[in-house]
């Protein structure tokens, strides 16, 4: 069945609200027209809106999906020089985009004008000219793109949000077989542009306030400038995706595709091309086929969460291919943070008070702690936990659920409500940015899917607290790669022991 317009714009949602916040930066120029950084900031916004594009991995991994270009490429478009690429993509792609699309998840969560600028965002951004992709891999791998590779295809599968993507064949140095290779290649420039637009976190933060009313956004902000620095280094995102390709080597149904770490430097990035099925086609596949997807979708952030502290910033439907009974394969690991042994002892802590245990004054203090929530708010217990433990909701009890774009929507209005009684108390610690994130990109994704199972049971094999047993056929696929990854780490903590039922309510 053709793929809904609702369903389009939140398979696009991360980039929603770099419409709302083009449209926001506008507003905000028409009042400080003399202000020159806001004048160039205004312009990167408008470019964005006028020329507008997808988030870079949906466009790249959806031709992934077949390994064939799937539209012609208008050569009037193509960017030659390395100015003209920092000019017309490098501002237009650079902070201010980039932060509307890591803040925004589910297009009905958010206000009116945001949700309006959604279909203005959903074609290519301009490619850079055959001869300028040509260029970076010289001046990166010292030789050019027909020199490296057996084939290599000048036209690139699509633009990217900091680079593009195309293919190629390669002889792999150790094995001495020809194996088909994906190639980003990094915008001349681009860096440049997104790293003047960073140093503008005055801006970055009027903006988020204009879209959010009275959300404090300074630690989000900070944190989200340092995730985007990060993007820009190929050999980090390298470095990342063979952690967590080693990781899941031998998985039944996750898949993380090799990095080709000698065709890989901080502008190129090659790795193995994968074939796969588009979120799009997954959605026409019949329910039985989505609850894997879901399934494995869960399992995979938060086993890489507790079980490797790590998760990849960007849980986004172009970010993956899908390949039947569960099977998936997860590309673009530039997002990735690391949580420190700290910071996931109080995540655990908090699932373990809010969803397991249900003793609210326990999860208070937790929240007091980690500065979630101003110590002595006069709120009363129940009312913090009512508004804190929605998160929890489809864990806490012990039954089947089924996600539902209405849920995660609901999440997300209560995510950046600002009139509720309690907000004027409670804040978004810097170490809690990406957590938020985790929860509104998954929970936007298994809504979408209309995912069903007993997600209570599947949290309790993936809580450290509790190891609980496999509770699904896939979980029981699972088992000899866990005993593999079991003997070379130490041995866990002992489970908590289950709390009693709670009482029903009089």
């Amino acid at each position: 069945m053709p793929f809904p317009t609702r369903s389009v714009s939140r398979a696009v949602g991360l980039t929603a609200l770099g419409a709302g916040v083009a449209a926001a930066a506008v507003a905000l120029v028409r009042r400080h027209r003399d202000d020159v950084r806001l004048q160039r900031n205004v312009d990167l916004a408008t470019l964005g809106v006028k020329v507008g594009s997808t988030y870079a991995s949906t466009a790249a991994r959806k031709v992934f999906a077949s390994a064939e270009r799937r539209v012609e490429l208008d050569t009037e478009r193509e960017l030659r020089t390395a100015e003209a690429i920092s000019e017309r993509l490098g501002n237009m792609k650079g902070a201010l985009m980039k932060l509307g699309q890591m803040a925004s998840y589910v297009d009905e969560g958010l206000p009116e004008p945001l949700r309006q600028a959604l279909a203005q965002l959903q074609s290519n951004a301009p490619p850079m000219s055959a001869e300028l992709a040509a260029q970076v891999i010289r001046e990166e791998l010292g030789r050019g793109p027909d020199e490296l590779f057996v084939e290599w295809d000048p036209q690139p599968l699509a633009s990217a949000s900091i680079g593009q993507v195309h293919r190629a064949v390669v002889v792999d140095p150790d094995t001495g077989l020809e194996r088909a290779v994906a190639v980003k290649v990094q915008y001349p420039g681009v860096g440049d542009a997104i790293a003047a637009d960073l140093r503008n976190a005055d801006l970055l933060g009027a903006i988020l306030r204009q879209g959010f009313g009275g959300l404090d956004p300074d630690e989000m902000v900070a944190e989200i400038k340092e995730r985007i620095t990060d993007e820009l280094d190929y050999e980090l995102e390298a470095r990342n995706q063979t952690i967590f390709a080693e990781h899941y080597r031998g998985h039944p149904f996750i898949h993380v595709p090799e990095v080709l770490p000698s065709l890989s430097t901080r502008r190129v990035l090659t790795t193995e091309l994968v074939t796969g099925h588009t979120w799009a086609e997954a959605l026409t596949w019949d329910q039985r086929q989505r609850d894997m997807i879901g399934e494995t979708l869960f399992r995979f952030v938060f086993r890489s969460l507790y079980g490797m502290h790590l998760f990849n910033g960007d849980p986004h439907p172009g970010n993956y291919l899908f390949h039947g009974d569960g099977r998936v394969t997860f590309f673009d690991f530039g997002l990735v943070k690391h949580f420190t042994d700290e910071e996931m002892a109080t995540f655990v802590s908090m699932v373990r008070t809010a969803a397991y245990e249900h003793d609210v004054p326990a999860f208070r203090q937790i929240l007091e702690r980690a500065g979630m929530l101003r110590p002595g708010a006069p709120v009363p217990d129940p009312d913090v936990g009512e508004y804190f433990s929605q998160f929890y909701e489809s864990v806490r009890e012990d039954k089947p659920v089924t996600w539902s774009g209405e849920y995660s929507s609901r999440i997300v209005r209560h995510t950046f409500d600002r009139t509720s009684p309690i907000s004027q108390y409670a804040t978004v610690p810097r170490a809690f940015v990406f957590i938020q994130r985790i929860n509104l990109g998954l929970y936007a994704l298994l809504g979408e899917l209309r995912a069903s199972g007993n997600y209570r049971r599947m949290a309790e094999e993936l809580w450290p607290f509790v190891q609980g047993p496999p509770s699904t056929q896939m979980a029981e696929a699972e088992q000899p790669w866990l005993r593999s990854l079991s003997a070379t780490r130490p041995s866990p903590p002992a489970p908590v022991p289950r709390p009693a039922a709670p009482a029903p309510a009089s």
